[in-house]
């Protein structure tokens, strides 16, 4: 019988891990089918009741439902659960467990272009849902020195707050890390400055970013910021979201098969679904 899996929630049709997963299972030669569903906030407990009754083997969260979907869960992941987010969902045992591979994902992605992860000066971005899962995550594999940057201080004061792990962290006004931008080895961009349909926009000015220094941007459309390329006009390695995207998803299909799917294919597949934006 052809098992079903899939993604929730609202919107969903701009989707694209359709696309990917469905290539995954018939690469695999695998019976199953992943399939968008609509998911509204009120109707979410009501839904995974539903998926549960009908045998969904798993699925992706995508916004808003990634920190409400918890309670609905039978249990979730302790890093998930730390965070307090989840992406994916798998049914074992008669339980739906809540993962998240954002954060699994985003560490595979930026572990396989810097050594020594945890002996570097990291800068993040931001103080939003991406930046918690990255920052929580960061510290979770033994990086301390880790500052957090956002237009509102108290927000990135609360993230430190929150997080559990060992840490060496400041909160930093915008203007602050604009001018202590030379002292950092990695600089991690978690919001939305830059993304389609708003190309030209950048958190702050980088004219003291240290050439040789990594700039890792989490958005992939456009698949270079205008930070990405800034970036490298100055001399730094970059990054953009893609890889993150694509390690999340090979994560999720991974917890649901047991199988290693092909990353390269995914990334392919995702450029393409992209029309190379």
């Amino acid at each position: 019988m052809k098992k079903i899996y899939g993604v929730i929630g609202d919107p969903i049709a701009h989707s694209i891990s359709p696309a990917i997963q469905n290539d995954a299972f018939a690469h695999q030669e695998l019976d199953c089918i992943y399939h968008p569903f609509h998911i509204t906030p009120e109707n979410l407990n009501d839904a995974v009741k539903g998926m549960k009754a009908i045998g969904i083997a798993g699925f992706n969260i995508t916004i808003p439902h990634k920190t409400t979907i918890i309670p609905y869960l039978d249990e979730v992941d302790e890093l998930a659960a730390t965070i307090g987010a989840v992406n994916t969902v798998s049914y074992q045992d008669g339980k739906y467990i809540g993962y998240n591979t954002d954060a699994m994902g985003f560490y595979k992605a930026l572990s396989d272009q810097i050594s020594n992860l945890t002996e570097k000066k990291i800068l993040v971005i931001g103080a939003g849902g991406a930046a918690r899962a990255i920052y929580f995550t960061l510290l979770s594999h033994g990086t301390v020195s880790v500052d957090i940057t956002n237009r509102t201080l108290e927000k990135a004061e609360a993230l430190i707050a929150d997080c559990p792990f060992e840490k060496q962290s400041a909160a930093l006004t915008l203007v602050q890390a604009e001018e202590k931008l030379a002292e950092y080895d990695v600089i991690i961009q978690t919001t939305s400055a830059g993304m389609s349909p708003h190309q030209d926009a950048m958190p702050f000015s980088i004219r003291n970013l240290s050439e040789g220094s990594f700039v890792s941007d989490i958005i992939y459309n456009p698949l270079e910021t205008k930070l990405l390329k800034e970036a490298k006009q100055k001399g730094a390695d970059v990054q953009n979201g893609l890889d993150m995207l694509v390690y999340q998803a090979a994560l999720a299909f991974q917890i649901w098969t047991g199988i290693t799917p092909d990353t390269t294919r995914m990334k392919n597949i995702m450029r393409t679904t992209l029309g190379g934006k």
